[in-house]
């Protein structure tokens, strides 16, 4: 019997965005290796066309302290899994990507470059601040706070010399399904950067046993020290683009984190 299927849909998704996420789907697939160990699972693309994407329908359950013990080993061994550089897309996709919601998704700059820093302040900080300054968000005392963060990330000063990391992307805890075998990764935003990021992510939306995962990484992968205060900076991106889209409380919210590091 074939599995039962999910569809996703987006009437205001951009052309390509389905291809982009099938592509990220399989990238992040193969770091769990062909026996399905090694790397967090990955729910399996059935069909993809321009205009949506079949996966096979998941479960979700309530993640046991052993299921997130592993899932924190898991996704250290899917970063582990690398990429040919910060910034750079999933195989089998060429150009950039998108990151947001599905009503409103945004540009995902994917450039490959050889450090995080040249990443973070030239492909998320700098284009979030300009569309921020389009809209209306961020007004010109912002501009200074966010250009100097950036000035300082480019620097190289904060970062941690590690190789880049295989990323889901978009790693909040609604990305994360829990079945019968443990965690499964949907919907990623995936690319090369650094590994702190996608803890950043889980750790500003939250996930269920986020102290057991988090705890599970450190142990199979040990972070850099100095992870904790770093996680801010991290969360800089995706609060500012729902600053850009939700604006409230979240442009005050990207701010504060970007102050620390300006």
């Amino acid at each position: 019997m074939p599995p039962r299927t999910f569809r996703k849909v987006g009437p205001a998704a951009p052309v390509g965005y389905f291809p982009w996420e099938a592509a990220g789907l399989r990238w992040l697939a193969a770091a769990a290796g062909a026996m399905g160990t090694g790397g967090v699972a990955v729910v399996p693309v059935v069909h993809v066309t321009d205009d949506h994407l079949d996966l096979v329908r998941l479960p979700d359950l309530v993640p046991t302290q052993a299921m997130a013990e592993a899932f924190g080993a898991d996704l250290a061994a899917t970063h582990a899994a690398g990429s040919a550089a910060y910034g750079a897309p999933p195989d089998g996709w060429l150009g950039d990507g998108w990151l947001g919601p599905m009503t409103e998704l945004l540009p995902l700059a994917l450039h490959p470059v050889d450090t995080w820093g040249e990443l973070w302040a030239h492909q998320r900080i700098i284009p979030m601040l300009e569309e921020g300054r389009r809209r209306g968000v961020y007004d010109a005392a912002d501009t200074v706070l966010f250009e100097r963060v950036a000035a300082r990330v480019a620097s190289g000063e904060l970062d941690t010399g590690e190789p880049p990391a295989r990323l889901h992307g978009d790693l909040w805890g609604g990305n994360i399904m829990w079945g019968p075998q443990g965690a499964v990764l949907i919907d990623p935003a995936a690319h090369g950067g650094h590994r702190e990021t996608d803890l950043g992510m889980l750790s500003l939306m939250g996930a269920p046993r986020l102290a057991t995962i988090l705890a599970a990484y450190d142990e199979a992968a040990p972070l850099v020290d100095g992870w904790q205060e770093r996680q801010s900076l991290h969360q800089l991106h995706p609060l500012m683009i729902h600053a850009v889209v939700y604006g409230g409380g979240y442009v005050e919210q990207s701010r504060a984190a970007a102050r620390p590091w300006a």
